[in-house]
């Protein structure tokens, strides 16, 4: 078993690796030995459920089986997301922080040698053809980007405090243009969110999933109002004005298409 997982991992690390030549090697080695520089590697998953008991059946799942697991194994903190405003709202989004990409690549086999889990999971995934527990499951992986390469839980996340959380991707016709508005987040614009109010949780470059080329952020908020206050401090600040006007970092020039949706954390979340 050990040396199945570690061939299944190397070759899963390499090929990812592959995929991205521009990561540098940390990145692409996975973070190393979790200096400041280390980025972490994240998976949003979808779980696109049927209305009614079948999203009582999933919260189960995910609070007494499949969170304790990645904890177990070193993986964490684990936030789990309803939607609160934005399409299929029966849908659940987990966002899972990895330190390296071995972590990811194992992490089936190491789920399916974990007797605790198999036992508490029974439930959502030993249920017959007739009677499925969700309709479908989309992933995609990503990469933090180097101006934040670690998740930032909100502090709101240990009490489970009242918490809005905004999910941002960011289209672009090309990779060189992808590349582009990465750098703008890393050469400035971060720092202008921080100072408007715009608290982070996450960026990420994707990896593997859809609509590429595109990138993935998540902020936190108290709530609406002051998503929206601290929106209208970021859009009037002169130092963006002045960015956002840089040829070469212009949205005409680099971004092709943007979406959003609002989530609420379940009250198990970890994030």
């Amino acid at each position: 078993m050990k040396r199945r997982t570690f061939i299944t991992s190397s070759i899963a690390a390499s090929g990812l690796a592959g995929l991205a030549p521009g990561l540098g090697p940390v990145a692409a080695e996975g973070g190393g030995g979790g200096g400041g520089g280390a980025r972490e590697f994240y998976e949003l998953r979808l779980y696109h459920l049927r209305r009614g008991p079948k999203q009582k059946l999933f919260d189960d799942y995910a609070r007494e089986a499949m969170l304790p697991a990645l904890n177990r194994n070193g993986v964490g903190p684990v936030g789990v997301f309803n939607v609160a405003v934005g399409p299929d709202s029966a849908t659940k989004y987990v966002l899972i922080p990895y330190k390296k990409i071995e972590d990811f690549a194992g992490g089936i086999d190491r789920m399916r040698s974990d007797a605790q889990y198999q036992q508490t999971a029974a439930p959502f995934t030993g249920v017959p053809a007739t009677d499925p527990s969700f309709v479908r499951v989309e992933s995609s992986l990503m990469v933090a980007f180097e101006g934040l390469p670690k998740l930032e839980a909100p502090a709101g996340a240990a009490g489970n405090k009242p918490r809005l959380f905004e999910l941002r991707i960011y289209e672009s016709h090309s990779k060189r243009a992808n590349k582009k508005k990465i750098e703008m987040f890393n050469q400035g614009e971060i720092a202008i969110f921080r100072r408007a109010g715009l608290q982070p949780v996450f960026f990420g470059e994707t990896l593997i999933g859809g609509n590429l080329p595109n990138l993935t952020y998540m902020l936190v908020f108290e709530n609406m109002a002051e998503r929206d206050k601290n929106w209208g401090v970021f859009a009037s600040d002169p130092e963006w004005k002045t960015l956002s006007t840089t040829p070469g970092y212009t949205d005409a020039e680099i971004v092709s298409n943007i979406s959003n949706l609002f989530l609420r954390p379940a009250p198990y979340s970890q994030i």
